[in-house]
């Protein structure tokens, strides 16, 4: 069931806009808690994919969330006028809706953590993205022993040298979303693709990507950076797949830093 329970949203007495946060596979919003908790001038609001029984309700989802919020009150212009310009974050999985979103004219800015515009690659891509092969091995591993397959997944999520200093804690716990979003969501990673359509998106992008990702490599950062028309990427040098986790407050001030340059110009 699709609704307005499924968003969550936070009011906020001043705002520099809102920003619409979509999380990475597997991950609870809540892992945005501690970015958002340092961004009290925006306001914020989710998308809750758990439950998802297909890769169409997780899409539909996310339309969803956009569109009630953009038509709160019958009106887009007067929303925006009121809550102020939309900014969607994602952070892989949701960085490549997020990207979808821009392409369909949704988003006045975009914050894409560890993204890609196309996740599954060839062999020759192999710095790019991932093969189909290991994706669907992943799908069809949640049958059998799907622990394992998060837990192996999120062991990818940061370097050695982040596992060393505690980042794994700041994850959520595992088993936040249901087997069937899970499976939905790698079948959307398996088959989304916005690579042909990066030169369509107009809106500011603020790319932020850890120089060792192993999910989603450092080369789809610097293809996303070659044809978005307005992006600015933030490497975090030494850092996985979750740049953003434990460096929160840096990230908060350079958001809103390039945000303000936007809408400054």
């Amino acid at each position: 069931m699709i609704g307005l329970d499924d968003i969550s949203m936070e009011a906020q007495p001043k705002t520099s806009g809102t920003i619409l946060w979509l999380c990475g596979w597997g991950m609870p919003d809540t892992v945005f808690d501690r970015t958002r908790e340092l961004l009290p001038d925006f306001h914020h609001v989710s998308v809750d994919y758990s439950d998802a029984d297909s890769p169409e309700e997780m899409l539909l989802l996310t339309e969803i969330a956009v569109k009630n919020f953009l038509y709160s009150d019958g009106d887009a212009s007067r929303t925006r006028d009121f809550h102020g310009p939309l900014l969607i974050g994602g952070w892989s999985l949701g960085g490549l809706l997020a990207l979808r979103l821009s392409i369909k004219g949704f988003a006045d800015g975009l914050v894409l953590f560890g993204a890609t515009a196309r996740f599954t690659r060839s062999k020759e891509e192999s710095d790019l993205g991932w093969a189909d092969i290991y994706v669907r091995k992943m799908i069809a591993g949640l049958a059998q022993n799907r622990q394992d397959v998060e837990a192996k997944f999120r062991q990818l999520i940061f370097t050695e040298a982040e596992w060393e200093a505690d980042l794994g804690a700041s994850l959520p716990p595992i088993g936040s979303w249901t087997t069937s979003a899970l499976i939905a969501g790698l079948q959307i990673l398996r088959s989304e693709e916005c690579l042909s359509q990066l030169k369509s998106i107009t809106c500011p992008v603020f790319l932020v990507h850890g120089a060792e990702d192993r999910i989603c490599p450092y080369g789809a950062a610097s293809e996303l950076m070659a044809q978005l028309p307005k992006a600015k990427l933030l490497t975090i040098p030494a850092s996985g797949h979750a740049p953003f986790l434990g460096r929160e407050g840096q990230i908060a001030n350079e958001l809103r830093r390039w945000w303000h340059e936007q809408q400054d110009k």
